[in-house]
């Protein structure tokens, strides 16, 4: 039988990058457009297992398809010396391991000193290429770099901007410098606080959500029957509405059912293909997505979440949370505060909030509350 067409491995490429077109288009039009263009300059973020990692990897091809240069990173302590290092190899593409979160700071001036280093190494690189074409910065997991580290490279966008125009080239001959960030909300709010680089207000801002279920359904239906199966559309529905839209989800439900169906030797997806093949997607969906992020929050964190998930398929008050957990006001609001800034849950509506990561509450009542 033909292999499975999808791919839920973290940062694979999947057949189909269904939801994304406007980034893409956004990003393809910035290179085209000459030095400045809005699209050089981007923010990825969204929730884990949202597709951030998936889409750099593909602006990445589409920059190294019109002869960039493309750098990539996995963003700890330490991002600009390996980017710098990264240029005097004149390798085309590096990407380095993660390191994990750095737990430092790095002073406002070594980070302008390694920025200022890094502006001269750019400069020389850019020499040696064609009119037009560029370096691309492409910086994955960034909420886990230095913010000091983080504002140098922007600062260092505007700087090479500045330098191309003194050459008095015309913009489309110019060479050229595009960053783009990929990370959790958070790195887009502490970056945009610093001082020095107000202007990143005005760099494009891409939230990666969920998927309308319309398109996960049709996309279902072109990559199973591309690959040589066939999914007929109500089927291809339901396969849509258990994969909630979550590119992650929608990956793991089109991978488990491909494979239901392959051990039954079919060439034909049924819905009970579906339901067994959503069983094992929600469970390592718990392990890859959920299960990190519950364990990566601090205690109280934790224990305001768990007084969440008590409540099934509707919003929590904040009152029964401070009743639950029996605390104070000012510390539920504290936390509160906290994890809507981590993005783990959200406002909705007065004095209610509701979990913004899919199967959170799922997964707390599954496997911490039940065995407690």
């Amino acid at each position: 039988m033909t292999p499975n067409p999808f791919k839920p491995t973290a940062g694979k490429r999947p057949p189909v990058l269904i939801g994304r077109e406007a980034v893409i288009e956004d990003f393809a039009e910035g290179l085209d457009n000459g030095a400045g263009a809005p699209g050089r300059l981007m923010f990825l973020t969204g929730n884990r297992g949202c597709g951030k990692t998936v889409l750099l990897r593909e602006l990445q091809r589409l920059a190294s398809e019109r002869g960039w240069v493309v750098i990539s990173d996995s963003a700890s302590l330490g991002l600009c010396d390996r980017l710098a290092d990264a240029l005097r190899s004149n390798r085309p593409t590096v990407t380095s391991v993660e390191l994990g979160p750095s737990f430092g700071r790095m002073s406002v001036e070594a980070a302008r000193a390694k920025g200022e280093a890094l502006r001269g190494l750019v400069n020389e690189r850019l020499k040696k290429l064609g009119p037009g074409k560029g370096i691309l910065f492409a910086i994955d997991e960034a909420q886990s770099a230095s913010i000091e580290e983080l504002a140098a490279l922007a600062v260092l966008y505007q700087q090479v901007l500045g330098d191309q125009d003194a050459t008095g080239l015309l913009d489309v001959e110019q060479r050229g410098l595009a960053l783009v960030f990929a990370g959790l909300p958070s790195m887009v709010d502490d970056l945009l606080e610093e001082p020095s680089v107000t202007f990143l207000r005005r760099a494009q801002q891409r939230t990666l959500g969920s998927i309308p279920l319309p398109e996960v359904r049709d996309a279902f239906i072109q990559t199973v029957q591309d690959a040589g199966l066939c999914v007929d559309a109500k089927t291809a529905s339901l396969a849509a509405h258990k994969s909630m839209g979550h590119p992650y989800m929608v990956q793991l439900v089109g991978y488990y059912m491909w494979r239901s169906a392959a051990r039954r030797d079919s060439e034909i997806i049924e819905p009970r293909d579906v339901e067994a093949g959503n069983k094992d997607a929600v469970s390592e969906f718990y392990e890859a997505v959920d299960a990190p992020l519950y364990y990566g929050l601090r205690s109280p964190q934790r224990l305001f979440i768990e007084a969440m998930a008590v409540d099934v398929g509707k919003p929590t008050r904040v009152a029964d949370v401070i009743d639950r957990c029996d605390r104070t006001q000012s510390w539920a609001s504290k936390y509160r505060a906290s994890l809507i800034r981590e993005r783990v849950i959200e406002a909705a509506g007065y004095g209610l909030v509701r979990f913004t990561v899919p199967m959170l509450g799922e997964y707390i009542r599954d496997c911490v509350l039940w065995h407690e």
